[in-house]
């Protein structure tokens, strides 16, 4: 329960456990049949889809997978990490302070700048290759089934559903990559909430069987370079500018935050200088206050 209520399927009431897991251990020794990495992905899809709305304060869902996520893939960002010996590959990064101490200093701001600079080679797409993981470290058993790791299909737990959209990222597994489709629209199924009667068969639900029904059928839905893009890399990388461009550079953003706040504080005070510099008039009420600036 520690394990499902704190590293896996974690949420922000920070001491409880739902109580929908328990019918799934019923029968502890076939707990292995079930998909629960996919069902981690799904709830972590989720919490960070909450997190990047402005109103969010908080997040939850595997923070652990996802630091692990960006150390494997952005070493520039991970602390100095010891050589696996076994699996899990986070061990690498098991007490990490006591032989980094520069990272634990790390401002916000280098991270920032890190991610503005970062350049073609620095991201590690295919994390789990033999010159970044020893093949002896990944057990055989998980190996096995790696082409499913590729599946466009939706994650389902419970009355989560979202999108595995592989086709977007398909140097994750040695495919070139194109323009993607359209993102797919999971529609009301991406705002089910558990509300109402707590003992639906999610399995069987009408408004999930359309969902489950390709999970099922996953392995009809692997990626393979025969349905991959014909032209080259630099029509993907002109399309990913055009749509994403205005959001990549951090430092720059922040810097153009600052100043158009600087900026707009500049006028309110020479506002109010101009206005008390000027006599009144009689028989007129008195100059009501600018409103502050607006900042992005």
């Amino acid at each position: 329960m520690l394990l499902l209520g704190t590293i896996l399927l974690g949420d922000k009431s920070g001491v409880f456990v739902h109580w929908k897991f328990l019918p799934l251990l019923r029968e502890f020794g076939s707990i292995v049949q079930f998909s629960w990495g996919s069902a981690c992905l799904a709830h972590l899809y989720r919490a960070l889809c909450k997190a990047s709305r402005y109103d969010c304060k908080e997040i939850d869902g595997s923070l652990t997978l996802l630091v692990v996520w960006a150390f494997m893939r952005l070493p520039f960002l991970a602390p100095v990490p010891r050589k696996p010996r076994s699996f899990s590959l986070a061990n690498r990064w098991r007490n990490w302070e006591r032989g980094d101490r520069r990272f634990r200093f790390t401002k916000l701001a280098h991270f920032r700048k890190a991610f503005d600079d970062l350049q073609e080679g620095h991201f590690v797409w295919v994390a789990y290759a033999v010159d970044h993981v020893d093949p002896d470290i990944i057990p055989a058993d998980i190996h096995m089934h790696s082409v499913v790791w590729s599946a466009t299909v939706p994650l389902v737990s419970f009355e989560c559903i979202e999108w595995h959209a592989t086709d977007r990222f398909r140097r994750q597994f040695g495919f070139m990559q194109g323009v993607p489709h359209q993102e797919r629209n999971l529609d009301k199924a991406h705002g089910e909430v558990l509300t109402g009667p707590k003992n639906l068969n999610w399995a069987t639900a009408t408004s999930h069987s359309f969902w489950v029904m390709q999970w099922t059928n996953r392995y009809n839905h692997i990626l393979t370079e025969l349905d991959g893009p014909q032209h080259p890399l630099d029509i993907y990388m002109h399309w990913y500018r055009t749509k994403y461009g205005r959001h990549l550079n951090l430092s720059d953003l922040v810097v153009q935050e600052n100043v158009e706040g600087d900026q707009g504080m500049d006028d309110v005070v020479q506002e109010n200088e101009e206005a008390e510099d000027e006599e009144p008039q009689e028989q007129q009420p008195p100059p009501l206050p600018p409103p502050p600036a607006a900042q992005e």
